[in-house]
């Protein structure tokens, strides 16, 4: 089968000779074989002919958006129609231009041994890599909450200390100064109050 990709050589609109460039730039980048056929060239009427009766989409461009006859570039699997320049470049971005081009059975389920066996060593690569992945982080994650932990527990502990310690402090002073009548004990309290 050969791809061909009808163009015009004398085209006026930019627009148009962009998108030739581009399909062209495309399809040698990607190593696809195909026929250019510049339907300006004389003696390429019949050519232009049956690109134009057979395209059942029309190439618009924006500046001519509903044009009489299909602008190129329109592409072709031998007499086949595969489309016009936003349906390859919708295939090329979804990455199915090699079934659009009709050069690819459409089904991709049927993939060689070759791709499986190295899409599972490359998983089993990805698994191991994973792996060691979540447990450095898994320790990274660790260390910070331990430390937190461990400066609360140091913080409790501390501030525990500093209760007990007042604690015994007013219990010991209590015990010697032990006020004996009304007035004493509330002068004692509202100290007491004021303190804290």
């Amino acid at each position: 089968m050969v791809l061909k990709v009808y163009v015009s050589g004398m085209s006026g609109n930019k627009e148009v000779k962009k998108r030739q460039q581009r399909v062209l730039m495309i399809l040698d980048s990607k190593n696809i074989q195909y026929d250019t056929v510049d339907i300006t060239e004389p003696g390429k009427e019949g050519e232009k002919e049956m690109m134009q009766n057979k395209s059942t989409s029309n190439g618009g461009t924006v500046s001519d958006p509903d044009p009489r006859h299909p602008l190129p570039p329109q592409i072709f699997n031998d007499a086949d129609y595969c489309g016009d320049y936003d349906a390859f470049d919708m295939a090329n971005e979804i990455d199915t231009l090699e079934v659009f081009l009709k050069l690819a059975p459409a089904d991709t389920t049927a993939v060689s041994s070759a791709q499986i066996e190295l899409k599972q060593e490359n998983g089993d690569a990805k698994k191991e890599e994973d792996g060691e992945k979540e447990k450095a982080t898994e320790k990274d994650e660790a260390a910070p909450a331990e430390e937190a932990a461990t400066e609360a527990n140091g913080e409790a502990g501390e501030k525990a200390e500093r209760q007990v310690s007042a604690t015994t402090t007013a219990a010991t002073a209590t015990a010697v100064d032990q006020p004996t009548t009304d007035s004493d004990r509330l002068l004692e309290s509202e100290r007491a109050a004021t303190a804290l």
